[in-house]
């Protein structure tokens, strides 16, 4: 895995990504916002302004404040077991990958959103 790659994607270039496979499956961008507003911390004009000032990953994650749950996101993702994953930057966006999957597989919020 190229963690220098993936600390330097743009989130900006991987959100629209993320809302296609949801509504691809059903859902909507609403419910990838939730997602990624639980995970992150951030407020839906955060979020916004974290879009538009074309955050790369390591910059996003820096400034967000992780959930209290987000440890309880396990699985495999990408061929990777996302509780063995060292780089903390690369896990926290691999989180982001699972539960973004999680919800295209049809799996309920109040699952997918770790109590």
């Amino acid at each position: 895995m190229n963690e220098e790659r993936i600390h330097n994607l743009l989130f900006s270039s991987v959100y629209p990504l993320y809302v296609q496979k949801a509504e691809r499956k059903g859902r909507t961008q609403e419910e990838v916002d939730q997602i990624i507003c639980w995970l992150t911390g951030f407020d839906q004009s955060q979020l916004q302004a974290q879009i538009e000032k074309k955050s790369n990953f390591r910059v996003f994650f820096d400034q967000a404040q992780l959930h209290e749950n987000a440890s309880k996101i396990t699985g495999i993702i990408c061929g990777y077991r996302v509780e063995d994953i060292t780089d903390p930057v690369v896990q926290k966006v691999r989180y982001l990958d699972k539960l973004i999957d999680e919800l295209a597989k049809g799996r309920p919020m109040e699952k997918i959103l770790r109590p």
